[in-house]
């Protein structure tokens, strides 16, 4: 009787991962923000970026859910491209942070990367946080203040996209 019941629990606990695993899905937001020309080095420079728009609501819909049914939400993913100007690379970085900021809540780092190689790397991938963020996607916007420290001095502006991948966990049926 004991065997049983150890086995009902496995195929109810291994059947909870697959359904959990079902009610995840990922969401991916882009900003642009802009490097200026400096001559200034290794200090602080702190840049912000436009709101970014959640359309939290209608991802959320496309996904099967609703706001009120989402038990987390984490950055996995943050990824920086120079988009300008074309033969530019990020060499002239020592670091990178980046934070996020909501109407009504304290800003956080969320993401960043420090010692950055002389490699002529053109994208990078950032290191992430596991701070939940479910309370900052789920408002209409957020914003992103970017700080960089420098170690080259750079003769032109850098347009620079960020791309963002938030992980979702909904609830299971609502419970």
């Amino acid at each position: 009787m004991k065997n049983i019941l150890y086995l009902c629990l496995l195929v109810c606990f291994s059947q909870c991962d697959v359904i959990d695993k079902l009610t995840q899905f990922n969401i991916d937001h882009q900003t642009e923000f802009t490097v200026a020309s400096t001559t200034i080095i290794n200090t602080p420079i702190d840049i912000n970026t436009p709101d970014v728009t959640t359309n939290s609501s209608s991802e959320f819909s496309n996904n099967d859910t609703r706001a009120d049914l989402i038990e987390s939400i984490k950055l996995t993913s943050l990824r920086l491209r120079i988009k300008t100007p074309s033969d530019g690379s990020f060499n002239f970085l020592k670091s990178v942070t980046i934070y996020i900021d909501a109407e009504d809540l304290d800003e956080i780092e969320i993401a960043n990367l420090s010692d950055i190689p002389d490699d002529d790397l053109t994208s990078l991938s950032l290191d992430t946080n596991d701070n939940e963020l479910k309370a900052y996607i789920k408002k209409d916007s957020y914003s992103l203040r970017v700080e960089t420290v420098t170690d080259q001095t750079i003769s032109e502006d850098y347009v620079i996209k960020a791309d963002s991948r938030f992980r979702v966990d909904a609830e299971i049926l609502g419970i």
